[in-house]
C-alpha cells in the first residue's frame, strides 16, 4: 500500500529532515508514527500527502510512484487519502452536514450520492443528531469526529491522522481512537502521527519511531519508549 524507498528530505540551509528512509506499510495496517518534535514526522506526512517532494528516493502508494505525479495528477491522488488534523480545520460557516458534504462536492459527487453517503458517515462517528450544528456549537471531540467523517466520506484507501487526539481530554481521545480502530477494521489503512505514549502503548500496534531524521525502530506491537 505504501512504500518509502531510500527517501531523504533536505530543506534549505542543509537541514536534514529525513535520511534514507525505507518503510513498507501493507494494506489494512494500523501504524503509529512516533518521535520527538522535530524528528521528521511532519515531513513524513507532507511527503505522503505530496505537499512536498523528497530530495532523494521514491514513494510508492498503491503501485503509483507519487514523486513523479504532475500538478494536475496530485488532486486525484489525494482523493485516495483521507487526512485528519489536530486543529480540525472545519469551515466555520458550514454546518456539520455541509462540512462533510463539501468533501464530496469537491470531487463532483452527485446530490443523490451526497444525500445518501453523508448521513451514513455521520452515524459512523456518532453525530447524526448534530448534523445541523455549526463548528462553534461543538466540543473539541465532536469537531474532531466531523473532521474524521469528512476524511472518510469519499472512501479513501488510506487515512492519515496527524495528532488527532492532541487537543482532547483522555476520555474523548479514547473515543476518537475507537472510531479510528473501527475504520481500520473496515479495511482502511491508518497511519497516525502522535506524541500520545499511553495510546500507543495501550493499542499495541505497529510503531515506526523516527529520531533525528532516521528510522530508529520499526516494531510490530511496539511501544512508545519513555526514554
Amino acid at each position: 500500500m505504501i512504500e518509502f524507498k531510500n527517501v531523504s528530505k533536505v530543506y534549505m540551509n542543509d537541514v536534514v529532515a529525513l535520511s534514507n528512509i525505507n518503510i513498507t506499510i501493507k494494506k489494512g495496517e494500523f501504524v503509529f508514527l512516533v518521535g520527538p518534535s522535530g524528528a521528521g514526522k511532519s515531513t513524513f506526512v507532507k511527503l505522503l500527502m505530496r505537499e512536498i517532494e523528497p530530495t532523494a528516493g521514491s514513494i510508492v502508494v498503491s503501485d503509483t510512484d507519487i514523486t513523479t505525479l504532475s500538478r494536475k495528477q496530485i488532486p486525484y491522488y489525494r482523493r485516495k487519502v483521507g487526512m485528519v488534523f489536530q486543529d480540525y480545520r472545519l469551515i466555520p460557516t458550514l454546518s456539520v452536514y455541509e462540512n462533510v458534504a463539501f468533501a464530496m462536492r469537491i470531487i463532483q459527487s452527485s446530490h443523490k450520492e451526497i444525500k445518501k453517503r453523508v448521513p451514513l458517515v455521520l452515524a459512523m462517528v456518532g453525530l447524526s443528531h448534530k448534523y445541523k450544528d455549526f463548528p462553534n456549537q461543538l466540543s473539541g471531540g465532536e469537531q474532531q469526529r466531523v473532521s474524521i467523517a469528512r476524511a472518510i466520506v469519499n472512501n479513501p484507501s488510506i487515512l492519515i491522522a496527524d495528532e488527532p487526539t492532541g487537543n482532547l481530554d483522555p476520555d474523548t481521545a479514547n473515543d476518537i481512537m475507537n472510531i479510528l480502530s473501527d475504520i481500520n477494521r473496515a479495511g482502511t489503512t491508518v497511519l497516525m502521527a502522535t506524541h500520545a505514549k499511553n495510546i500507543v502503548n495501550d493499542m499495541k500496534k505497529r510503531v515506526l519511531a523516527i529520531e533525528n531524521g532516521i528510522l530508529a525502530r520499526d516494531e510490530q506491537r511496539g511501544r512508545y519508549d519513555e526514554d
